[in-house]
């Protein structure tokens, strides 16, 4: 008889701290009910083309070029389609070309932007996973790390969508110093840059962090992590409207709109 998957303890990542600041009442939804939600076009095509770079980077430099990884594409999304059939109906046979010829472009995005057979990157879709010194809980996925000669380091992320504008790129640089944040707490420092690459308009955004904006990161985690706990503890999520509910798959059990959430499951471990 196969045994219940194991509960993964709550922690905080740059998704689930977006999510809780975008609506309580989501961040409930995707981590304490763990509802399921159905895949977008647009996430499983970023799923694809950080497969393709994580398989790239493990090939010996010579053989790191645009038309290897365009070789790619085609087993990888046959592997994801192999585990999750559902994919298929996602991108039926009238959008398939489309779908590749759009990932193909990204990919094609990514090799304007760097040359990957000029290093060796220390480690790609490295997983973190720790307890800062303030008791919150933290972990994530961090596309690529690259260490240099001289030991210092670069966090890469890739992104498959558009590039926000400055006023919008709060996220995306909070997911940065997240991670830089992880990084000097788990190997004592502070990575040198962060790099995100916006593969669909060949364009960057580059950090480099400071020990005064990361320890502003660890204490704002702290707060948003203290707020979850009193809202676990009273099962009180509530929801939070904005534009972004018109893209939200629990509309229709949101009360903000008509509709009745699940039973509350009750207070998570972590903060009984």
């Amino acid at each position: 008889m196969n045994q219940p998957a194991k509960r993964r303890r709550l922690a905080l990542s740059p998704s689930r701290v977006g999510d809780y600041r975008q609506c309580p009442l989501l961040y409930r939804f995707r981590t304490i009910d763990r509802l399921p939600e159905p895949s977008t076009v647009a996430q499983v095509k970023g799923t694809l083309v950080h497969a393709v770079l994580e398989e790239l980077h493990g090939l010996p430099r010579d053989e790191r070029t645009y038309p290897a990884a365009v070789k790619m594409i085609k087993p990888h999304w046959a592997a994801m389609t192999a585990k999750d059939p559902e994919l298929s109906e996602l991108v039926p046979d009238e959008d398939y070309m489309d779908f590749l010829v759009e990932a193909r472009r990204l990919v094609k995005g990514y090799f304007l932007m760097e040359n990957p057979s000029g290093f060796d990157a220390e480690s790609c879709e490295k997983f973190v996973d720790t307890t800062l010194p303030n008791g919150v809980p933290v972990r994530g996925f961090i596309d690529r790390v690259d260490v240099a000669p001289g030991g210092q380091v670069r966090v890469v992320d890739y992104k498959t969508g558009k590039k926000p504008i400055p006023r919008f790129a709060g996220q995306a640089m909070f997911q940065m110093r997240f991670y830089a944040l992880v990084w000097w707490r788990l190997f004592d420092h502070i990575p040198e840059q962060l790099r995100l690459m916006y593969l669909k308009v060949h364009d960057d955004m580059v950090l480099s962090p400071t020990p005064a904006e990361l320890n502003y990161v660890e204490k704002d985690l702290a707060r948003t992590w203290e707020a979850i706990g009193d809202n676990a503890r009273t099962g009180n999520f509530a929801p939070k409207t904005s534009k972004l509910c018109g893209w939200c798959s629990f509309q229709k059990i949101c009360p903000a709109f008509g509709g009745t959430p699940p039973e509350y499951p009750g207070v998570p471990p972590e903060f009984a």
